[in-house]
C-alpha cells in the first residue's frame, strides 16, 4: 500500500478509507507503456494478500476502471480511468495558459518542455511539448518520472517543507535500493543550490543522454505547486547551455504562469 509519507496531505486516520486507497494502488501499479497485468503483478507491486487483489480488481472492472481479458487472466485499464484523466486536464486553468508559452519556448530552444505535478513518489507529466528539431527521449502526457533523479523530481523536492521532503527522501532511497546514497547525495547537492539557483538540474542522472532543468512554481487558483522543466540531448545541449540560456527562460516562463517564491 502507499505509504503514508508519500501522500499528498497530512492523514487523519478518522477519515481515512483504507479500502479505497487499496483500490488506487491497483490503478497506479500500472507503469508507462504497460497494457496487461494480472493479479500476481498486483499482489508483488501493492505487497496486498491476494485475496484482497482479487476483490479490488474485480470492484474496479465493475465499475469501468479495470477491464478483465479474460484469455489471458489479466487486467488492463478501462475508459473509468481515461475519464479522470481529461477531466484533470480540462479542468487545469493553467495548462491551458501556459501551452502557448511553451509552445514557444520549445520552437526557439530547440528542445522539449513539460509540465507536471506531483504523484506519490513520482512527477507526472500534465503536458510535453517538443519542437520539430528536438532529439530528446519522447515523453507524452501521463509519463512518470522519478521525483529523485528527475529534474522536475528535485526541484518539487526542494519547496517543500522540510519534515515533508525529508519523510520523501527517506522513502525514495528505500525505492532506490543500493544505489539510493548516491541517488540521494547527487539530489540534495540540487536541492541545496536551489535557494541560490532557484531552479534544479539533472545531468545525465535520468538517462545518459538527456540534461534537464526544472522550476517549480505555485497555481495561482488552487495554489499547488507545479514544475516546468526541459530537456534536450546532452550531446548537443551541454550543462553550460542550460546554465546560461536555457535557465533564466524557465525561471521566466514560471514566472508569468505563477508564484515562483
Amino acid at each position: 500500500m502507499t505509504p503514508i509519507s508519500t501522500l499528498a496531505e497530512p492523514l487523519d486516520e478518522r477519515k481515512f478509507v483504507v479500502a479505497l486507497a487499496r483500490g488506487l494502488d491497483l490503478l497506479r501499479a500500472f507503469k508507462p507503456g504497460e497494457t496487461m497485468l494480472g493479479n500476481r503483478d498486483f499482489v508483488e507491486r501493492t505487497g496486498l494478500p491476494k485475496a484482497t487483489v482479487n476483490r479490488l480488481a474485480y470492484t474496479l472492472t465493475v465499475l469501468g476502471y479495470l477491464r478483465l481479458d479474460e484469455t489471458l487472466g489479466k487486467y488492463a485499464l478501462d475508459a473509468g480511468v481515461l475519464s479522470l484523466g481529461f477531466a484533470l486536464l480540462s479542468g487545469t486553468d493553467t495548462l491551458e495558459l501556459a501551452r502557448p508559452h511553451m509552445r514557444t519556448f520549445a520552437r526557439e530552444v530547440g528542445a522539449a518542455v513539460s509540465l507536471g505535478c506531483r504523484d506519490g513518489l513520482d512527477m507526472i507529466y500534465l503536458e510535453t511539448i517538443r519542437s520539430e528539431t528536438a532529439l530528446t527521449l519522447g515523453l507524452a502526457s501521463g509519463s512518470k518520472l522519478s521525483m529523485l533523479t528527475s529534474s522536475m523530481g528535485r526541484a518539487y523536492l526542494a519547496v517543500q517543507p522540510l519534515d515533508v521532503r525529508a519523510a520523501l527522501l527517506a522513502e525514495l532511497k528505500k525505492l532506490a535500493g543500493k544505489e539510493g546514497a548516491a541517488l540521494l547525495a547527487d539530489a540534495g547537492k540540487e536541492i541545496e543550490a536551489f535557494a541560490h539557483e532557484r531552479c534544479c538540474y539533472s545531468f545525465r542522472a535520468w538517462h545518459d543522454d538527456v540534461n534537464a532543468v526544472a522550476v517549480p512554481f505555485r497555481e495561482p487558483r488552487e495554489g499547488r505547486w507545479l514544475v516546468l522543466s526541459c530537456s534536450g540531448p546532452a550531446s548537443s545541449m551541454g550543462e553550460d547551455v542550460f546554465r546560461e540560456s536555457v535557465a533564466p527562460r524557465l525561471k521566466a516562463l514560471a514566472r508569468r504562469l505563477g508564484d515562483t517564491g
